[in-house]
């Protein structure tokens, strides 16, 4: 288990800061520039993945709060959640989104416990099964697309509950590794439903062993694998300490040591709302994630290449298409950008 200093207080709920900024750039009076989707190059090697006339579109709108966008290859749609409302959507290229999964986490909530009941994060394991992070049914649960059977894979370590499971990824062999922030909990570092003492990094095995890989967290949010499988990238929603973490892995895919790769202090500001979130890595290694002000591409060393942004939080993206596409969960709304295949 990797351990490390604690870095600030424990920060709010990250809903009521991004809300808060999405709220403050709806207010009437406030500019209608605010929501305009702007691409900004930051280095040359920007060019390499987006084109210089590349334009973004809204493809669906009236969502609570837009998460966990993933592209499923067989069917070509896309899947993305909406965690408070309960409901995990499918879009269709030309289409509208539609219900696909209702309730998609905990079914019958109750609301002095439950404050995000839904689905989060979303991926596709290499069988084509649909891996959530169910927030509200605190567990990490595999959906067979075909037959729609729903099994939950784990939901405790050492006996206690999870918090509440927000993000995702899964590795070649199956192995899964898992962000548990109190989110989905009302009150969430004081909630008498909460069991965890820690805001936990976890690695479900492929023969289902899960270790805890870091209990030093305040907000653990996004993460992500590196394309060789060696690196592990995890970002901190804390408002005070807002950063995204490497973990250099074994050949077992077990932490050998951690280190700040970008810490997006730096980047906060009036005019940059929002915090690090979610994020997906290319086959080259570069990453894309949220940051204070949008979703930014980095090179593997984490060197700023391009910024997305809206006036308004980016939670999260997934690359779709074969890579032709940057899907963009972006507070109310999912957004398309055009990619010269890099997924």
């Amino acid at each position: 288990m990797m351990s490390q200093a604690t870095t600030g207080t424990f920060a709010p709920s990250r809903r009521l800061v991004l809300g808060a900024a999405l709220a403050m750039a709806a207010a009437p009076g406030a500019s209608a520039a605010a929501f305009a989707p702007r691409i900004r190059r930051l280095a040359p090697h920007f060019d390499r993945f987006v084109s210089p006339d590349a334009r973004i579109e809204v493809v669906a709108t009236g969502i609570r709060w837009a998460e966990g966008p993933v592209w499923v290859d067989a069917g070509s749609y896309l899947l993305f959640s909406d965690p408070p409302a309960n409901v995990v959507r499918r879009w269709r290229p030309g289409g509208r989104a539609t219900p696909f999964l209702t309730p998609s986490g905990l079914a019958n909530p109750d609301p002095t416990i439950t404050r995000e009941p839904g689905a989060n994060g979303l991926a596709i394991d290499r069988r084509g099964r649909l891996l959530i992070a169910n927030s509200g049914g605190r567990s990490i649960d595999r959906l067979d697309l075909g037959t729609m059977t729903r099994e939950v894979l784990v939901d405790r370590f050492e006996g206690k509950r999870f918090n509440s499971p927000n993000d995702l990824h899964v590795a070649r062999d199956g192995t899964i590794y898992f962000t548990d922030p109190p989110y989905g909990l009302q009150d969430p570092d004081r909630s008498a439903a909460r069991e965890m003492s820690v805001n936990g990094v976890y690695r479900r095995g492929a023969d289902g062993t899960v270790t805890l890989i870091d209990d030093s967290l305040t907000r653990p949010n996004g993460i992500a694998l590196s394309p060789d499988e060696h690196r592990l990238y995890v970002s901190v929603s804390d408002e005070t300490a807002p950063r995204i973490l490497v973990y250099d892995l074994d050949e077992r895919g077990r932490p050998s040591r951690s280190r700040v790769l970008l810490d997006a202090r730096p980047m906060q500001g009036p005019e940059a709302p929002g915090l690090p979130d979610g994020m997906k890595v290319a086959r080259d290694g570069a990453l894309v994630c949220s940051v204070p002000g949008g979703m930014m591409f980095l090179s593997p060393d984490a060197e700023p290449l391009g910024l997305i942004s809206i006036g308004a939080p980016i939670a999260n993206c997934a690359f779709g298409e074969h890579g032709g596409a940057l899907y963009l969960a972006a507070s109310d709304r999912i957004l398309r950008l055009p990619l010269k295949h890099m997924g």
